[in-house]
C-alpha cells in the first residue's frame, strides 16, 4: 500500500501562514514587553545600588573628615604639650646657667638690672649736685 501525499490546499496554507505570522508578531510584542519590564527592573536595581553606593561614600567621607579633625586636634595637643615641655626645659636650662654663672662670681640678669638702676640713680644725684653747686 502506497501512501498518498496530502493534497495541496492553497487556502489552508494561507490560513496556516496567517496564523504563523500572527504568532510571530505576538511573540515579538511579548518579547518587547518583557524587555521593557525587565529593563525598568534593571534600571530600578541600578538606581537602588547607586543610592546605596552614594550613601556609603558619604559615610566614608564623613568618617574621613572626623578622623582628620581628630588627627588635627591630636597634633595641636601634642604641639602644645611639646611647647610646654620645651618651655620647662628652657627654664631649667636658664636656672642652671644662672647658678653656674653665679658660682663663678658673674652677675645674673637681675644683678645687672639692679646695677643699671643704681647707676641711673647716681647719675641723677650727680646732676642734681652739679646744678645745686652752680646756684
Amino acid at each position: 500500500m502506497s501512501s498518498k501525499p496530502p493534497e495541496f490546499d492553497p487556502q489552508q496554507m494561507s490560513e496556516h501562514m496567517k496564523n504563523s505570522a500572527q504568532q510571530i508578531w505576538q511573540a515579538g510584542l511579548g518579547a518587547f514587553a518583557q524587555a521593557q519590564q525587565e529593563g525598568s527592573k534593571v534600571f530600578e536595581a541600578l538606581v537602588k545600588d547607586g543610592s546605596k553606593f552614594q550613601e556609603t561614600t558619604l559615610q566614608a567621607q564623613a568618617k574621613m573628615a572626623e578622623a582628620a579633625a581628630k588627627a588635627g586636634a591630636m597634633a595641636n595637643d601634642l604641639g602644645q604639650r611639646a611647647s610646654g615641655q620645651f618651655d620647662k626645659l628652657e627654664g631649667i636650662f636658664e636656672e642652671r646657667v644662672a647658678k653656674a654663672l653665679h658660682s663663678m662670681g658673674l652677675p645674673n640678669a637681675q644683678d645687672m638690672a639692679d646695677l643699671q638702676a643704681r647707676v641711673t640713680a647716681l647719675e641723677a644725684e650727680v646732676k642734681a649736685l652739679k646744678a645745686g653747686g652752680k646756684g
